[in-house]
């Protein structure tokens, strides 16, 4: 099978592409979903979120939940709201934000690469989040959330995909959050083909943002070949995702917080931190500037740390990391945090939303001690994927994120 190939895509129709584009699924609480889809019965959380039209309290992994996702997606196909193109398309998706702009090609990625290891991924999963991905593609039989994947950046790629946006979009959208999302639909047989040999030309592709829905997809796959004829390609073979190069990607901090010391008063707990780290007093918010430096926000006092570098083992691609140092050093012997998983004394905020939520979180009393965090490097989650590697959770934050509705595939 192809690593990639172009597919019949169902897309909003350009005057009501404003109307349908939705933030993921999964970084709206469903209060949120709820206030932001109000007055707009378009707006894809309808379908990623369907229990904002159920009673509050409604369960969301409920029946009737995909159920009312299942309706809301054939009420907007009916409409003419959502429609399909009539044959295999692949699509140039450009997203705006600030300064920054990144241009990825919106494919259906191969079941088979995935599981063989030529898609990497580098996080596990949770079996009751990969359940409710499963049954969502399920219900609606199709794949609305996107992947997100990204590979080592090839000249020739992007000279075909800057020759095929040098035309204006078909869509072109600015979100109420100020990104700009911008779709050109690659229809040309010469420039799809130049595409999928462009891509089959690269090594591997690593999923950035979205293994559950990966892992769901490919659930999916292998029901339905148990169902029908096992040897026969279907659509399911292949995962709906966007494919971005890596020097194109924008990687924020993804920060800690944790509710109480573990028993320490705030002046023991500095003299423990300490042990490991060199621990200095700070005037103003910490915005770490390089690996193995942290912030640190404890009662009204910001803290710049550095681990000692003889703590760093440069030759571990997980434990090397920033992430990893903070557990090994901090969160586990201090703190006694021994699976920020599971642990529910810690909570995980993207850079996206600042220094300021720290700050409040603590301040309010919510918490006891934030932690700013360096970015991790793209090179290094591939490296973590190249060795066959899972990172810690909740190792990187991906901004912009990428618009639900704006391209799905259906299921034949």
């Amino acid at each position: 099978m192809p690593l990639i190939r172009p597919f019949a895509g169902l897309r909003p129709r350009a005057e009501f592409a404003a109307q349908v584009l939705a933030p993921p699924y999964d970084v709206v609480t469903v209060d949120e979903a709820r206030a932001r889809a109000a007055g707009r019965p378009w707006s894809f959380l309808h379908i990623s979120r369907p229990e904002i039209d159920l009673p509050p309290g409604t369960d969301p992994y409920a029946p009737e939940v995909y159920r009312k996702g299942r309706e809301n997606f054939e009420r907007q196909i009916a409409a003419g709201v959502l429609g399909r193109d009539p044959g295999p398309c692949y699509y140039l998706y450009r997203l705006v934000m600030g300064s920054h702009t990144q241009t990825g090609v919106v494919a259906a990625a191969s079941v088979a690469a995935y599981e063989s290891q030529r898609i990497r991924r580098h996080e596990h999963t949770r079996p009751d989040k990969e359940d409710d991905r499963v049954r969502q593609i399920e219900a609606l039989d199709a794949q609305t959330g996107p992947v997100f994947l990204t590979y080592r950046r090839s000249a020739g790629i992007d000279r075909i995909v800057a020759n095929l946006t040098s035309h204006p979009p078909e869509v072109d959208v600015t979100a109420d959050d100020g990104v700009r999302h911008s779709l050109w639909v690659v229809r040309e047989p010469r420039a799809i083909e130049a595409l999928s040999v462009g891509f089959e030309a690269v090594d591997c592709l690593y999923v950035a943002d979205g293994h559950h829905r990966s892992a769901a997809a490919a659930r999916v796959a292998a029901a339905r070949h148990g169902r029908g004829a096992p040897d026969a390609e279907q659509t399911c073979d292949y995962f709906l995702s966007v494919i971005f190069p890596d020097n194109q990607m924008q990687i924020l901090p993804y920060n800690r917080v944790v509710r109480d010391l573990n028993g320490l008063t705030p002046e023991d707990f500095v003299g423990r931190v300490a042990v490991d780290f060199e621990v200095q007093r700070a005037a103003s918010a910490v915005t770490p500037v390089r690996t193995g430096e942290f912030g640190m926000y404890l009662s009204g006092q910001w803290y710049r740390i550095s681990i000692h570098a003889e703590c760093i083992p440069r030759h571990d691609a997980v434990r090397r990391l920033d992430v990893s140092l903070l557990a090994d050093y901090l969160l586990a012997p201090v703190l006694g945090i021994q699976d920020p998983r599971r642990d529910r004394r810690i909570d995980f905020v993207g850079g996206i939303r600042g220094l300021d939520e720290l700050q409040r979180r603590v301040d309010s009393g919510e918490m006891a001690v934030a932690f700013s965090m360096f970015p991790t490097a793209l090179a290094d989650l591939m490296a973590v994927a190249d060795a066959g590697e899972v990172m810690p959770p909740k190792s990187t934050w991906f901004e912009p994120k990428l618009a639900d509705g704006l391209v799905s595939q259906i299921l034949d």
